[in-house]
């Protein structure tokens, strides 16, 4: 019989700790930043451009022959690399094979080796100073400048002309504009006049692209979407405040007008404010942790220049938001650079440590200084970021992080993010240690940024390895953020740990959601209990899908669904995707055996999912992998377990184990 909504209440509310079960906004005031920083302030507050120096230029020789030898070399390194390393080639007909084939790998990956020549070149001059680099320095730069367009072919859309290429009569201000001219700041100023040695246009050309492609149509638009001024029906994502980062750097770098200067400093400020504002309080990035580094970690590289070029009278660190909006990469990190997926993110994230420290330091949380700083090297520093700024800062600010290094990693015992747009649960047997079982689960809804239909799926590690797992995205196309995104399989529900009922997956929209969602937690366990039923279409015929994920500690994840339908129904199945080797052992035991995946060693594990065999088939099919992003996480292949019910039902209780 079905499941009452009464009788739906009681199942949720039996939970030995509730805590916040949803935040739809702040309960606490924003950071107004324009509103507290106008311009006419601004200009009084900023540190002139002449006397702000927030890097060692090539000019401070005792800085840049102060670093340690092993970080040197790797320096020499990449310039050498980069020197004997051609300049890529950027024909039309690259750019147009986004429109003509949905093809954007090829003309990015040139295009961003472009610019990592650059900063390697650049790099390597300011620690030699020999004029060695500088003419390979000026080629480059001179043929980034004569580029029809610094936006990537995906983002070209933005302008008014068609035809595939870009429009020159149009600079269109996107993620990798911006980029560029933070690039071309940071050449202008650590090289200086050294540049005039090529040629003294060189400066010039540099200056006068940035303000042409990026500042001034930056100061003169308010109709980009990223920006966050024109009505949208969801808040700013990433795109607000990578941008907003860049050129916040360039401004404050290259532009000669201190009054300019501020203006443009101020549109920052109420840009950003669209992006800060509405954040959730838990910092919770629904973008996923891929995506961290450049939402909250961009959102950080502003305000940490903002403070400094105001000579610190510009500080919002101790905002509660903006300090969980760092803590959030530690907080989804299972163990190692495996991380809780959601969304479009990878499995495995390396983000960048240096600034992860940074943003620990600024923001007086040790645990995020440990997890930047827990045993790195000079090799950990992301010098090769598509970001100068970085990697200058992760130069200069290894002193520091390297006096950190004999930290221990942090690894939370629970994490519990409340807010609407995640509602994400993660809980390992104890504090501190990868070693046991690991459980995260979320409800939240399938109208996130870089949506997958995964409401109330589930990830499960054992000893820091993946066991039940969230596949990630596979490389980026044009019918990725097209309106065929969900004929894509591993953005659909049916290649997640969820039921799909009725021969319906999840649907997008916002109102395809988690319901009555709960959590709690104790020495002993940790839940999260949510009704999965509205994330499904009315074709499902589905009245309830109670999901109760427990992670028992010590002993075994729990996955208890209790279900109840319109109508009695055998068009049931559980799926369950996973990189271990799968196959059914006994009646109702499928052995996982979970042998070390690509560039990772370990002997193999093995663990037990067992299930009811009295109400459940086990068949396992293979999930080829053609895809690069795919197989370097996965292999070849995952595989895909598929519970399917033995007869018809209308209401029912299925039990998933996972354990030793």
């Amino acid at each position: 019989m079905p499941i009452s909504r009464r009788g739906r209440a009681s199942i949720v509310a039996v939970c030995l700790v509730i805590a916040n079960v949803s935040v739809g906004s702040r309960s606490q005031s924003p950071p107004v930043l324009a509103a507290g920083w106008p311009a006419a302030t601004l200009r009084q507050v900023l540190v002139p451009r002449s006397a702000w120096h927030p890097i060692p230029t090539i000019a401070d020789r005792a800085a840049w022959q102060a670093l340690p030898e092993a970080l040197k070399r790797r320096i020499r390194t990449g310039g050498d690399q980069a020197l004997a390393a051609p300049i890529p080639e950027l024909p039309a007909t690259w750019f147009l094979e986004y429109t003509r084939i949905g093809n954007r790998s090829r003309f990015e990956e040139r295009m961003f080796a472009r610019r990592d020549r650059l900063h390697a070149l650049v790099i390597a001059e300011c620690l030699e100073d020999g004029g060695k680099y500088l003419d390979a320095i000026a080629d480059t730069a001179w043929a980034i400048a004569e580029e029809s367009s610094w936006t990537v072919p995906a983002h070209q859309g933005a302008q008014k002309a068609t035809g595939g290429l870009p429009d020159t009569a149009e600079p269109i201000v996107d993620l990798f504009a911006a980029q560029t001219a933070h690039s071309f700041a940071w050449t202008w100023y650590v090289l200086g006049d050294r540049l005039d040695k090529v040629s003294p246009l060189v400066r010039p050309r540099i200056t006068r692209e940035i303000d042409r492609r990026v500042l001034t149509p930056y100061l003169e638009r308010e109709d980009f979407w990223w920006m966050g001024f024109a009505p949208r029906a969801s808040r700013p994502n990433n795109w607000n405040p990578w941008i907003n980062s860049n050129v916040l750097a360039a401004a404050l770098l290259v532009e000669p007008s201190e009054a300019r200067r501020a203006d443009l400093v101020h549109k920052v400020l109420r840009s950003l404010d669209r992006y800060l504002g509405p954040h959730p309080k838990d910092g919770s990035c629904d973008e996923g942790p891929n995506y961290w580094t450049r939402a909250g970690a961009s959102l950080f590289e502003s305000l940490e220049l903002l403070q400094s070029a105001s000579g610190g009278r510009i500080d919002v660190f101790a905002d509660p938001v903006v300090a969980n909006m760092g803590r959030f990469i530690y907080r989804v990190r299972i163990a190692g650079d495996w991380v809780v997926n959601v969304g479009d993110s990878s499995p495995r994230v390396d983000a960048d440590r240096a600034l992860a420290f940074r943003y620990g330091t600024a923001i007086g949380d040790p645990l995020l200084q440990a997890f930047g700083a827990a045993g790195a090297t000079e090799a950990d520093l992301a010098l090769d970021d598509r970001s100068m700024g970085r990697a200058l800062f992760a130069i200069f600010g290894w002193a520091g992080m390297a006096a950190k290094g004999a930290l221990p990693p942090p690894y939370p015992r629970d994490t519990w993010l409340p807010s609407e747009d995640m509602q994400l649960m993660a809980a390992r047997d104890r504090d501190g240690s990868a070693d046991g079982f690991y459980a995260a689960a979320w409800g939240s809804h399938n109208d996130q940024s870089h949506n997958h239909h995964d409401v109330g799926n589930v990830v499960v590690f054992v000893d820091g390895r993946p066991v039940i797992v969230d596949a990630g995205r596979p490389t980026y196309t044009a019918q990725t953020f097209s309106n065929r995104r969900y004929e894509i399989w591993a953005m659909q529900s049916a290649f997640h740990n969820l039921p799909t009922i009725n021969g319906q997956m999840q649907q997008a929209g916002r109102a395809f959601a988690a319901t009555d969602v709960a959590y709690s937690t104790t020495d002993a366990a940790a839940e999260l209990r949510m009704d999965l039923a509205p994330a499904y279409p009315p074709a499902a015929g589905v009245s309830a899908w109670i999901r109760r994920v427990r992670l028992n500690r010590g002993r075994d994840v729990v996955v208890a669904d209790e279900f109840a339908l319109a109508r009695p129904s055998k068009d049931l199945t559980l799926s369950l995707m996973t990189p271990c080797d799968a196959k059914e052992s006994a009646p109702g035991v499928v052995e996982l055996r979970c042998a070390a995946l690509p560039g990772r060693t370990g002997v193999p594990i093995v663990v037990h999912a067992r299930f009811d065999s009295q109400a459940l088939a086990a068949t396992v099919e293979q999930v080829d992998l053609p895809d690069p992003q795919l197989s370097r996480v996965w292999g070849t292949h995952l595989n895909r377990i598929v519970l399917a019910a033995r007869a018809p039902v209308s209401n029912g209780r299925w039990l998933l184990a996972v354990g030793r």
